[in-house]
């Protein structure tokens, strides 16, 4: 009796998840159990980040981490341009079931990231002592491990890209659950010798994983016999791809090293501390956002060719995630502070319990950004980048003239350097400012290309 009561509830549980599903379409329920799946890991990260760091890394060193994920990140910026270069390509291959011809593009991945990854250790060489020194770091063993962490990272997007191309949405919600332990393990048993040398070891672990377990999940796509990929043809298209990427990912990758190096290194020691912690809670912000984004971009690609309907999925998820957004930040704003004083050393983190909200507010702001431009690299669109990557790199100029003004002095007039000391550049809350305009003028721009190119489509039609 039992066991068949245990079936028939389990069976009505089926039935009721199905009817959800049939609810809500493929989109939402597969956005729904990433999130679902992603939120679970979540709660093993959030102990890393909100207790494990802050407990072996010490106040004056927390703020450097940013820093140093972006450095590693700008190094790693070849590999991850090759990557995205053929995010498109493996979606068509693996939609089209050309599983041979898939295999030979990961090989050749792999051969450019082992290239790619020499030259980095070159670049890092002469590079990283001078950037250590510079945002006050000692750790010399530093290098080779951030450099490692950044590049297996820039290479599993090439199997999760596939995993996405052919929606193995369960697995990669189980990769996601399994992914936590295996970095809070790491870092447990590496951080008390070295605690940001464990820090990097325990983020290279999770990517190193991510890639194993794909290719497990996807052994069955990739036994087939190889088959002939490369050729003239292909280089020269993928050579354009890859320029435009690089260009991107420069631009980006500079306005990231730019803005965490500065929080890091231009203002005071408590408030990088105070910004990374309030960085800890804020990312809650960044959750729907991953896990819709990731469901949203073979979606999107199906849609390549109907640009109205595409500009509808984009607007509705922008919605959902924006609303998310707002409810987050308004929960924050009237318990941030409790919870920065409960974590190591709170005393002095809850003084910034204003930048949670705020850091929120500008998440959801970028949102739309990240969500316009995964839409148009889902239908071969890159007109995007005319406006955003000079808008990147005049941010970032924009950032070291404000906080650099002392460097410059003889260079720029005087009242300029008098005005920006006047107006105490060099605190948090004028960074966030910074932030905010740049993210408002980001959106700005996407919501004009989406009205420009409905017109055009209503002209077409």
């Amino acid at each position: 009796m039992t066991s068949h009561g245990e079936a028939e509830t389990a069976a009505q549980g089926r039935t009721v998840f199905a009817k959800l599903h049939a609810r809500l379409g493929d989109f939402w329920w597969y956005s729904l159990m990433l999130f679902c799946a992603c939120r679970a890991a979540d709660l093993l990260n959030a102990f890393v980040g909100l207790w494990l760091v802050p407990e072996y890394v010490a106040p004056s060193e927390l703020g450097a981490v940013a820093p140093l994920a972006s450095f590693a990140n700008f190094l790693a910026l070849p590999a991850a341009a090759f990557a995205n270069t053929f995010r498109n390509e493996v979606s068509r291959l693996s939609i089209g079931r050309e599983f041979g011809k898939l295999k030979t593009l990961m090989r050749g991945v792999f051969i450019a990231t082992a290239l790619f990854l020499f030259a980095a250790i070159v670049a890092a060489r002469f590079t990283m002592p001078l950037f250590l020194e510079r945002i006050r770091i000692v750790e010399g063993s530093l290098g080779l491990v951030i450099i490692a962490a950044s590049f297996v990272s820039a290479v599993a997007p090439v199997y999760t890209n596939t995993l996405q191309a052919l929606k193995k949405f369960k697995a990669q919600s189980i990769l996601s659950i399994a992914g936590a332990p295996v970095r809070l393990a790491t870092m447990l048993a590496a951080m008390p010798f070295r605690a940001l040398t464990g820090y990097f070891i325990g983020q290279a672990s999770v990517p190193a994983f991510t890639i194993g377990a794909s290719v497990l999940a996807l052994r069955k796509e990739l036994s087939v016999k190889a088959e002939p990929y490369w050729n003239r043809a292909t280089l020269k298209k993928f050579s354009v791809l890859f320029a435009l990427f690089a260009a991107w990912g420069i631009s980006g990758g500079v306005t990231s090293l730019v803005e965490s190096t500065v929080i890091r290194q231009r203002l005071p020691e408590l408030d990088s501390a105070g910004y990374y912690m309030a960085t800890r809670f804020s990312e809650i912000a960044c959750y729907l956002y991953a896990a819709v984004c990731f469901t949203f971009f073979p979606f999107a690609a199906e849609l390549a060719r109907d640009a109205k309907a595409r500009a509808r999925l984009t607007v509705r998820v922008t919605a959902v995630n924006f609303a998310f957004c707002v409810a987050v930040a308004a929960v924050f704003f009237f318990i941030s502070e409790r919870l920065l004083a409960l974590l190591p050393h709170g005393e002095s983190y809850a003084a910034y319990w204003w930048a949670v909200p705020w850091l929120v507010g500008i998440t959801g702001i970028t949102s739309l950004h990240g969500f316009f431009t995964t839409s148009e690299i889902a239908a071969g669109r890159f007109a995007f980048m005319k406006w955003a990557v000079p808008l990147d790199l005049a941010y970032a100029g924009t950032l070291l003239l404000v906080t650099g003004h002392g460097c410059l002095a003889g260079f720029i007039p005087a009242s300029w350097t008098e005005f920006l000391s006047a107006h105490n550049i060099y605190s948090l809350d004028t960074m966030l400012w910074w932030m905010t305009l740049s993210a408002a003028l980001k959106a700005f721009a996407c919501l004009a290309a989406m009205i420009a190119g409905a017109r055009r489509a209503a002209k077409a039609a």
